[in-house]
């Protein structure tokens, strides 16, 4: 990409910039109030400003210091500001001296006061006055702020006394903390000085536990607003968490209880130390590049490192793909890592404070005094390694892990066994011990086994691994793990990094363990009492199952290999370690069965069965199945998800216990249709009766009983009302998703004209089910993406699109043009899927499955179906799976007589125009990245 280039030279000083200025006057006979001597002198300060900034941006690209970069377009504020100050008091009031009660001094506040500046930040000023307003102070005020909007910058402003400063801060923690960053840029020296003096007397001297309080506070309501994970993959630089402003907010307090000025200043109070210092100016340093990068690249206030940004945000970085890691992998990792080492000063920070309190008393007494843990320290019996200090665990002494290293281990089994939290001090020294975690521990039985029993705990295993991880232990213990720590993958499916996805899904299992996931996974539930023998098998597969992310062999296969390496040492059998092995390399197997093959098709479950072999194989398949599609991210899971999950278990495990037959295939068909009829027994007997023979048995083996009798009375009243075109919608918050099912009469371009309907509505089609009845009609079941939170404002969309869908197939209306939303446009056009068209007559007996795969967009599955309605062919099932930007269908299909596709020129033809359609998103890509930039 083309990078800005300009002469290198130095950032205009205010002197400079007031000469300047003074010319435009004087050229115009010194009147600088004069509306074109006004419009000169800005058409001048947005020159310099335009200049100054390009020449920051020069610079960050030359010498990369993102910090430096922020201090730079500081100082160019400062000096504009600066010269406006005095070219309005000279050239504009013409005002040689302002008298004592004139006095006014100009602050940089907020980010702006700490000398540190965004492109895109706000400008944060505070006009001070010595008592009251005064018609110069005012105009003054107004002139300067004027200009500085004309000149398109965004400021904040307030004007007031002293007095009402103080008072102010005393019971509004913004202001409070606004004028904590105060710094002078011009006016009245004198004046600023006695403000920072009350301050300090006034405010900051009698409220500093309350401060603290208040601002840790706002940081985990901020978190909580941003997302309480610190790894979520399109994260907030400046507000999110590990981001910019939690070093902020621990600076805040430093300054509010330390009464520092400068970061340095902490490692002389012994609040850091050098190690610690230079690990906060450098996290600092990286995240001012980012953000000072994301301003300049977008050209607005942009915080968000969204996908269609990262990949040209590691581009102006520098980053190089390496095998198995894109360039924007390898940034964003280095992002995550950041992020970490932000959360390890924010514990050493507070571990700090609380020292300083246990020695020094006044200051935060009362804060200290009110937490819940403030109790002294007691032993743990039979350990002498290690005591409880106020409900956390801490180290005995700093030899601890020198003199056994086991005991870095050790410690994270006994806070889980007691449910003890742990003292940063005690997490300082682990990560100052972490060389000792070396091929010798690695292989120690003790530390193996105690390993273990974290990772299986019945307690909070999730919380405990989070907390090896954040020390450096996990990844040092196993270093496979250690190798996709803070890696993200780049596509929208994946919520979190690797390592992340890998702790929530233990804590998906732990929960399932415990009865506290049964509502959403009751066969999940069900099952795991039964697993007890081989929990730890399913703890130690789930820990595994992404281990070999990164990679550039499959990850599954490197995974398993892994997994045979590693379990022999924390102590599994031969057996085990296979059995774990196969949960591994197969991880994906029941997810991708159950959501893109035709469940009622015997050669799907006859050649899963083949790849699970045994009961117990299922059994654990199905749990992980589950805890890892939950652990993916919110939203992912669904109800459908389950059912189909509940569905392919219920069939393989007829089939692998010798149940599965043509004939008990039709007494099970039978069984459900003597449920359903059971529901209906209310109903008159003729109109029963018909219902049941309108399915077939794949209806009956595959769909949820009360779905059954949902269908029923929707295909009753529609045959009542005359209607044999009709629509329904339901929706609700487990299933995530809206349902829209259509009654009409069958016909090979039934689901293309659905799939366009829904299209044109701007709806993204996340499923669907294909049903034919025995009268000839179709009962189709799609599945769409949630627009609306309320149910209300989403029941109100989906009726308009099953009304629309009506009347397409009615003939009333004609299709609109699709109406793609930008956002999920600009999205899309951050990735590429490398098109793929499988055909495949050896998936099924009786249907030729065509398996497409490619990036999503929006009426996709319209113009694939609509192909292959052209190309003669009967869609008899499709199967719609969708991974965030990348879609995976399966289409079953004969030809018009029910043939399959055998003819080898014929596969040919619908593999050529099915390509044509997904490459058609390259074509696309282009025009949508155009659209989005001139949005």
């Amino acid at each position: 990409m083309d990078k800005p280039v300009a002469d290198p030279g130095a950032l205009p000083d205010a002197e400079t910039i007031t000469a300047a200025l003074a010319a435009i006057a004087e050229e115009a006979g010194g009147d600088g109030s004069a509306s074109d001597v006004r419009a000169k002198v800005l058409a001048h300060l947005k020159a310099v400003l335009k200049t100054g900034r390009a020449e920051a941006e020069r610079q960050l690209f030359a010498d990369g210091k993102g910090h430096g970069c922020a201090r730079r377009l500081s100082d160019l504020q400062d000096a504009i500001i600066g010269a406006i100050y005095d070219f309005a008091l000279v050239h504009v009031f013409q005002v040689a001296n302002l008298s004592q009660g004139e006095r006014i001094a100009l602050a940089a506040v907020g980010g702006y006061g700490r000398g540190t500046l965004a492109p895109g930040s706000d400008i944060d000023l505070l006009f001070v006055l010595p008592y009251k307003q005064t018609p110069l102070g005012e105009q003054l005020a107004e002139y300067m702020l004027y200009m500085l909007w004309d000149m398109g910058l965004k400021v904040g402003h307030a004007t007031r006394n002293i007095d009402d400063c103080v008072r102010l801060s005393k019971s509004d923690i913004t202001i409070a903390t606004t004028i904590l960053e105060a710094r002078f840029l011009t006016g009245n020296r004198a004046l600023f000085d006695e403000l920072m003096e009350r301050y300090d007397k006034d405010v900051v001297s009698r409220t500093a536990s309350q401060f603290i309080q208040a601002k840790l506070a706002e940081r985990d309501a901020r978190h909580k607003r941003m997302g309480e994970a610190r790894f979520v993959v399109e994260p907030n630089v400046k507000d999110g968490k590990g981001g910019l402003r939690d070093l902020h907010t621990l600076f805040w307090i430093a300054k509010y209880v330390y009464r520092v000025r400068r970061r340095a200043e902490l490692v002389k109070l012994g609040v850091f130390t050098r190690r610690d210092y230079n690990l906060f100016v450098k996290c600092e340093d990286f995240l001012w590049a980012v953000r000072c990068h994301l301003h300049f690249l977008t050209g607005k206030a942009e915080e968000r490192l969204s996908f269609d940004l990262q990949r040209e945000l590691a581009d102006r970085l520098g980053y190089q793909s390496h095998p198995g890691l894109e360039d924007v992998e390898r940034f964003m990792k280095h992002y995550f890592l950041i992020a970490k080492d932000v959360g390890d000063l924010t514990r050493i920070f507070c571990a700090a404070l609380e020292e300083q309190e246990i020695k020094n008393a006044p200051v935060l007494s009362g804060l200290i005094q009110a937490l819940p843990f403030a109790r002294r320290s007691t032993t743990i019996r039979g350990i002498k390694d290690f005591v409880i200090d106020r409900q956390r665990i801490n180290v005995a002494d700093d030899e601890v892990f020198a003199r056994d290293p086991v005991n870095l281990i050790r410690m994270f089994y006994l806070a889980d066994r007691y449910g003890l939290e742990y003292h940063p001090e005690a997490l300082k020294l682990v990560r100052r011990s972490l060389k000792l975690i070396d091929k010798t521990l690695r292989t120690d039985v003790n530390a193996n086994a105690l390993f273990v029993r974290i990772l299986t705990s019945r307690n909070d295993p999730e919380l405990n691994l989070r907390r090896m991880n954040e020390a450096g232990v996990l990844g040092r213990f196993v270093p496979d793990f250690g190798r996709i720590v803070a890696m993200m993958q780049f596509n929208m499916y994946h919520h979190y990094t690797v390592d992340e996805h890998l702790i929530r899904t233990i804590g998906v299992l732990a929960d399932i363990e415990k009865g506290n996931l049964a509502e959403d996974h009751p066969l999940a539930a069900e099952l795991m009492p039964g697993l007890t023998d081989d929990r730890a098998i399913l703890y130690v597969a789930l820990f595994l199952h992404d281990i070999a992310k990164g990679r550039p062999e499959d990850h599954s296969v490197a995974g398993a290999d892994v997994a045979r390496k590693l379990c022999p040492r924390l102590g599994f059998s031969p057996e085990d370690t296979a059995t774990i092995a196969w949960l591994i390399e197969d991880h994906l197997l029941m997810s991708m069965t159950a959501q893109g093959r035709d469940l009622s098709d015997r050669k799907t479950i006859e050649d899963f069965v083949a790849r699970v072999q045994t009961v117990k194989r299922l059994k654990l398949l199905l749990v992980l199945t589950v805890c890892d599609i939950r652990g993916v991210g919110p939203g992912v899971w669904n109800g459908w998800k389950g059912q189909l999950l509940r569905t392919l278990y219920a069939e393989a495990e007829l089939a692998l216990t010798g149940g599965f037959s043509e004939t008990s295939r039709k007494s099970r068909a039978e069984s459900r249709r003597a449920a359903l009829s059971e529901r209906l027994a209310d109903w008159p007997e003729a109109e029963r009766a018909a219902i049941l023979g309108l399915h077939y048995d794949n209806y009956l083996l595959t769909t949820d009983l009360e779905d059954q009798v949902r269908h029923a009375e929707f295909i009753r009243r529609s045959d009542a009302e005359a209607r044999p075109l009709a629509s329904a919608v339901r929706t609700d918050a487990f299933q995530a998703m809206t349902e829209i099912t259509i009654l009409a009469q069958d016909h090979p371009r039934l689901l293309s004209v659905i799939a366009a309907a829904c299209s044109s509505a701007g709806a993204s089609i996340d499923g669907a089910h294909i049903f034919t009845t025995t009268d000839g009609r179709a009962l189709d079941v799609i599945q769409i993406e949630r627009e609306f939170e309320a149910d209300e404002d989403e029941l109100r969309r989906a009726r308009r699109i099953g009304r629309l869908i009506e009347d397409v197939l009615r003939g009333k209306v004609s299709l609109p043009a699709v109406q793609a939303t930008k956002k999920r446009a600009r999205a899309l056009s951050a990735f590429h899927v490398e098109p793929a068209v499988k055909i495949n007559n050896t998936l099924s007996n009786r249907f030729t499955v065509i398996e497409v795969e490619g990036l999503d967009r929006p009426a996709l599955l319209s113009r694939l179906t609509g192909a292959i309605s052209d190309l003669k062919l009967d869609i008899r099932s499709a199967h719609i799976t969708t991974f965030g930007e990348k879609v995976i269908d399966s289409f079953y299909v004969t030809d018009l007589i029910g043939q399959k596709i055998e003819d080898a020129s014929r596969q040919g033809r619908i593999r050529k125009a099915l390509m044509a359609v997904l490459r058609q998103d390259d074509a696309d890509k282009p025009k949508r990245a155009a659209a989005a930039t001139a949005d």
